[in-house]
């Protein structure tokens, strides 16, 4: 079925703000935790799963924080989604099978980089490109 929880919306909210950053380096958990009002804790754990999945860097120290591994353009909303939620319409039947693969068209279509500039453009912010 389709069934996605508050991980994939946190941690994309927090990715759209790593992507904001532009190419500033690495930017502090705790920042980005603090500006979309984010358990720290709870983005930890969800940016651990994208580290180890290659789409985020860390960096430790001073200075440290986290980057992005690959281009936000690269990154699709489907793919942050399945990693934190497991896959979209999986075991889904008749027209939830349908509904399932209409919702992975959509998401896989979209990627951190789109969110971000659409998220710009609505509060009229200048957007950086990487």
């Amino acid at each position: 079925m389709i069934s996605i929880t508050t991980k994939s919306p946190y941690a994309l909210d927090a990715l759209v703000e790593l992507q904001l950053h532009g190419d500033a380096g690495p930017v502090p958990i705790a920042e980005l935790a603090r500006r979309r009002h984010i358990p720290v804790q709870f983005l930890e754990q969800l940016f651990a799963t994208l580290r180890r999945a290659g789409v985020l860097r860390s960096q430790r120290g001073v200075g440290g924080g986290y980057s992005f591994a690959r281009r936000p353009s690269k990154i699709t909303v489907l793919e942050i989604i399945e990693l934190l939620d497991g896959p979209v319409g999986q075991g889904a039947t008749g027209i939830f099978a349908d509904a399932a693969q209409a919702a992975r068209a959509v998401l896989e279509g979209s990627t951190v980089a789109d969110m971000a500039e659409a998220e710009a453009r609505a509060v009229g912010a200048p957007m950086y490109h990487i």
